[in-house]
């Protein structure tokens, strides 16, 4: 849910008013796991309050969810230690969900209570899914497993986990887990982790990652972006459909020959975040500098590219002119280092700190 233990207040408050709406109060039931980044006991402190408002939560894989029921018509009809059965509004059919948030490995056998066991994780949680399903599952209602780990199907290639994701596949993390370890009673399986939407099996079920609703990070620029539809009835094959999303702005990169090229493109492509490489012959002013950032307002990051840089720094380094202030000095020192103009805080600053020298 939040890519920190305590995420900010800002973070908080979106998240909440944005599962407030999605539940339309408690007609709709809207159920929430923890992630490798969060902290289960923070993830299901708002938990009296949110199930007011049919929205679920679950930090722990042993999490039980209490009883309740809504005017709406959503009750919870079973619950236990990774296992909620729900009646929706509306409607006869029973939804069944097994539910298992993230969890390390030596965390995940301790909820299961198997923390001397030798088994493999993967074992494990087969072994505990079956259980649940045998008890609870059969073909008079809905099937789904939710969960935030590293499903593959067997015998597959790994796919590479997000480049700024806090990774899970290591020591101390938590193995890959088959689609296979996946009971023969599950319809469809919702998985979480992975920032790009996958689908990692279809058969005898779907198991997809719907992924993120907006880029994480640039290492997802021009990342496509979905949510998925899921229709499923008791006893069939769930029918999913991937939805891309439009809405938000995307994150882009751009590699410009020229200042005139980074300006028309920036300026043909105003809605969206940018980390812009600019390719030079020589470093950026502060005047190309600023006119950049006055043609968009979503650069994040500018990279200069300097051709031939080490020629132009050795042109450079043949002028060192010890006459000149120290500010001009460090200020050709900062372009000869960084390859850009140093800011003015960064210059009011070094002034600040050649005057308390000078005393």
């Amino acid at each position: 849910m939040f890519d920190t233990f305590n995420p900010p207040t800002e973070a908080v408050d979106l998240f909440y008013k944005t599962l407030k709406r999605l539940s339309n109060n408690g007609r709709r039931p809207v159920i929430a796991i923890a992630g490798n980044h969060d902290s289960p006991d923070r993830i299901e402190s708002p938990d009296p309050l949110a199930r007011e408002c049919g929205i679920i939560f679950a930090g722990y894989p042993n999490s039980s969810v209490a009883p309740f029921e809504l005017d709406s018509g959503l009750k919870v009809l079973q619950s236990s230690e990774g296992f909620l059965g729900l009646r929706l509004p509306k409607s006869e059919i029973p939804l069944r969900l097994l539910l298992t948030p993230y969890a390390n490995e030596y965390r995940l056998k301790t909820c299961l209570g198997l923390e001397n066991s030798e088994e493999e994780l993967r074992t494990v949680l087969q072994q505990k899914w079956k259980q649940l399903a045998d008890q609870y599952c059969d073909e008079h209602g809905v099937n789904v497993l939710v969960s935030h780990l590293f499903v593959i199907k067997k015998g597959e290639v790994l796919p590479e986990e997000p480049a700024d994701e806090k990774p899970i596949l290591h020591v101390g993390g938590a193995q890959a887990v088959y689609t296979e370890n996946i009971p023969k009673q599950v319809q469809y399986t919702a998985m979480g982790h992975l920032h790009r939407m996958h689908r990692v099996d279809s058969n005898p079920a779907p198991v997809y990652y719907s992924g993120s609703p907006l880029s994480y990070s640039f290492s997802e620029a021009n990342q496509k972006k979905y949510v998925l539809l899921v229709d499923v009835e008791p006893g069939e094959t769930a029918a999913v459909r991937e939805v891309e999303l439009s809405q938000g702005k995307k994150l882009l990169r751009k590699r410009a020959e020229g200042l005139e090229d980074a300006l028309q493109w920036l300026a043909e492509n105003q809605d969206c975040l940018v980390e812009l490489t600019l390719v030079t012959d020589t470093f950026l002013t502060a005047l190309e500098r600023k006119q950049l950032n006055v043609a968009h307002s979503g650069i994040v990051a500018i990279i200069p590219e300097v051709i031939h840089a080490d020629e132009l720094i050795d042109t450079i380094q043949k002028k060192i002119d010890l006459t000149r202030s120290m500010e001009e000095l460090f200020r050709d020192y900062f372009k000869h280092e960084k390859g850009q103009e140093p800011n003015e805080e960064l210059m009011n600053l070094f002034t600040e700190i050649l005057a308390e020298d000078e005393q």
